[in-house]
């Protein structure tokens, strides 16, 4: 059986001038559509977002964005002293970073926003998850093995169940958000 593409190659044409008498072409496709409405110049666009960013209840001042640069700043000032001291300031700079951030996605999540159904859900069943495994070790001094996975076992059906109410919450304000920017 013989190869079809083992002669030589299709080459490209330069395009020849269209003579001044003939018809003119109709606009393809692409010409045909009508210009994008204007945006901030460097702006980018998520595809998934809905309108314009939710504003923090204290609008001008960028607290969740503030606290987030302190908090990494003090993460990082806690990593370097290391054992010298830096596991109170390290903790205070995580906890910091989690509260802004928590903050900022749960405002973009109930606004309709953005959808971060899953790490609000996991936070919960986190917290859920670390006590009852702390408290099994304080109960029973041996921890046999099939009681470190009792908590996941717990933990599982809560973090479905609170990613459930979560998305359910996001989809009914999408939708407002959505009608709301068509009127």
């Amino acid at each position: 059986m013989a190869k079809r593409n083992t002669g030589r190659r299709a080459r490209s044409r330069k395009r020849r001038p269209a003579p001044q008498d003939a018809p003119p072409q109709r606009p393809s496709s692409k010409q045909a559509r009508s210009p994008a409405p204007p945006r901030a110049s460097g702006a980018y666009r998520d595809p998934l977002s809905v309108g314009e960013r939710p504003p923090a209840p204290w609008h001008p001042l960028p607290l969740s964005e503030l606290l987030i640069l302190v908090g990494a700043a003090r993460t990082i000032v806690g990593f370097n002293r290391g054992e010298k001291g830096g596991g109170p300031v390290l903790f205070a700079g995580i906890a910091a970073v989690a509260l802004g951030t928590v903050e900022v996605t749960l405002r973009e999540h109930m606004s309709g926003y953005r959808s971060h159904a899953i790490l609000l859900a996991m936070l919960p069943s986190i917290i859920f998850f670390t006590a009852l495994s702390l408290l099994s070790a304080a109960l029973i001094t041996p921890v046999p093995t099939w009681l470190r996975i009792a908590p996941l076992v717990l933990t599982v059906p809560l973090f479905w169940f609170i990613f459930r109410l979560l998305r359910a919450r996001f989809l009914d304000a999408r939708r407002e958000r959505t009608f709301a920017t068509r009127r």
